[in-house]
């Protein structure tokens, strides 16, 4: 009954452990794939964000529930008919891939930063270590600060 008892709890040991790894590679992946679309948008694009965002979708319909909101948010960039959509939409998707990023404990996640730009009381993640904004552009690159996660 003993060995039945710690057999048992190892297992589920295991398999959380697993879950959390899983869990740390989506959210790698997802937080590459929205890397992308940054870039694009704060240069001022939108001709490359249709993929990533879609990649990221998919991956975070993975995540089951945790991945709702985020993937429901990249669905709404990737279908975004012009930059001030594409910029609008990308808002949602911060708050949801912030979220999801906070709720993972921000690990495994490298250089990536939180920065907040205080003219349109938003968040984006971004490596660089210049501010780049994602909701101005080229128009006001450096409207932003860096915040800790």
């Amino acid at each position: 009954m003993r060995i039945t008892r710690k057999l048992a709890v190892a297992g589920f040991c295991i398999v959380s452990f697993a879950h959390v790894v899983q869990a740390s590679d989506a959210m790698k992946a997802i937080v590459g794939s929205y890397l992308e679309i940054h870039a694009q948008l704060a240069s001022d694009k939108i001709d490359g964000i249709k993929a990533p965002a879609g990649a990221l979708a998919t991956r975070a319909e993975g995540l089951g529930e945790a991945g709702v909101a985020m993937a429901k948010a990249a669905r709404t960039v990737a279908t975004a008919p012009d930059l001030k959509a594409a910029r609008d939409a990308f808002g949602g998707l911060s708050e949801a891939v912030v979220a999801a990023a906070k709720a993972e404990g921000w690990k495994d996640l490298g250089d990536v930063k939180l920065a907040y730009c205080p003219m349109v009381r938003r968040s984006w993640l971004q490596k660089d270590e210049k501010i780049a904004n994602p909701y101005y552009g080229t128009a006001m690159p450096t409207c932003g600060e860096f915040k800790k996660p």
